[in-house]
């Protein structure tokens, strides 16, 4: 039978089954690395076991890559043949910045606090002689759509934006920005890595989309997806090489390097076997949930959490909890509060949070349950805040 979010949250055998992790800590740390679901834990060791006994790709599951392409289009209404399995966001968002098609004197827009897997790729672009602009905000990880329309002009090629803010959880309006810049022929780059899992992140006005599966996903790390769509393909050269993204029949080399028009354009080598097995689970998982029951329960928990936070005198960050924009995440910080050592003390007593910096130097400490997470656990968070 089907999991659903109320049998998760009701029944706490099966909670503690399905999530092995509620029997040791409550774990409110899912923007940082997630622990692995049982059913994702399984599929890995499933395979890993099956290698023993022979060629690691003939114990493939039968149809296992092409199911993940379809699972991960599913979730954020792409092609199965737009979705390239390349692992980490960082790798895929670097081969899109190194493959963009951009002339010297054009420009990228980018948010300089966003993380730097976001910011670093396209960075890199200044020693091609192209101009990196960093925008220009009121408020920390708050891109509105006016901000960007305002930041662009016709030399602006590709804008590359965070669907969440890592800090302050703050989710963009997708659709509104890509309509947008589509209607000025600008390329709309999406790192999704803090809602894909956790809210909606479709498609439908974005160019091209990264995202691993460690976080919100509830996957293994390296073993996430990139999006490129169909029709801006040729406007992103693959920068690497290998066999299985240029044809080479027989595995024979040949006397020009002819690239695959599909998926595997971005896919030079092996896949990870082992990966894809455990994002094949953990994306089923999310679809037998469903992302948007996902979504309207970390939207009830973060409107439960705030109001408590802030009673016990900690600024919160993005701190309207009523907010169409907020997202999974709460960083809070408190005058006079050592967060490191809180950090620590949660830490012992079986709560884990992340810690993080401010730009500026301000620690902060990052809460970011899941839908599994129940008010119980927030709770003794909030009784050892």
């Amino acid at each position: 039978m089907p999991l659903s979010l109320p049998e998760i949250l009701a029944d706490e055998t099966l909670r503690r089954h399905e999530f092995p992790v509620a029997q040791r800590q409550a774990f409110l740390a899912h923007a940082g690395v997630c622990p692995l679901p049982r059913r994702v834990a399984e599929a890995v060791r499933a395979h890993a076991e099956a290698c023993t006994a022979d060629d690691q790709e003939e114990a493939l599951a039968p149809g296992v890559v092409g199911q993940v392409r379809r699972l991960a289009a599913g979730l954020i209404g792409a092609g199965h043949d737009e979705v390239s399995l390349v692992g980490p966001t960082s790798l895929a968002l670097s081969q899109v910045a190194a493959g963009l098609q951009i002339r010297r004197g054009q420009n990228v827009l980018v948010y300089h606090d966003c993380y730097p897997s976001n910011v670093y790729p396209w960075m890199a672009l200044a020693d091609r002689g192209v101009e990196v602009r960093l925008m220009n905000i009121r408020e920390l990880g708050k891109v509105r759509v006016v901000d960007v329309q305002g930041q662009v002009d016709e030399d602006t090629r590709l804008v590359a934006l965070a669907s969440a803010h890592y800090l302050t959880g703050w989710r963009i309006h997708i659709e509104a920005i890509g309509r947008m810049l589509r209607s000025k022929g600008i390329l709309f780059c999406l790192d999704a890595i803090q809602t894909l899992g956790a809210f909606p992140t479709p498609v439908a006005n974005v160019d091209i989309l990264a995202a691993d599966a460690h976080k919100w996903l509830l996957g293994p790390c390296a073993a996430g997806i990139l999006y490129v769509r169909k029709e801006v393909r040729p406007q992103i050269r693959p920068v690497v090489h290998g066999w299985h993204n240029l044809q080479c029949p027989d595995y024979l080399t040949q006397d020009d390097l002819v690239f695959h028009e599909g998926p595997r354009r971005y896919e030079a080598g092996t896949h990870n076997f082992l990966g894809l097995h455990g994002l094949k689970a953990a994306l089923e998982l999310v679809q037998e949930v469903g992302v948007g029951a996902i979504a309207a329960e970390l939207a009830r928990k973060r409107l439960w959490l705030v109001p408590r936070l802030q009673a016990k005198g900690y600024t919160v960050l993005q701190g309207d909890a009523h907010a169409d924009n907020a997202g999974g995440i709460t960083s809070i910080h408190r005058e006079g509060t050592d967060l490191k050592a809180l950090h620590r003390k949660l830490r012992e007593a079986g709560v884990t949070t992340s810690l993080r910096i401010l730009p500026g130097g301000q620690p902060v400490l990052r809460l970011s349950p899941h839908f599994y997470n129940t008010d119980e656990e927030l709770q003794r968070c909030l009784d050892l805040l």
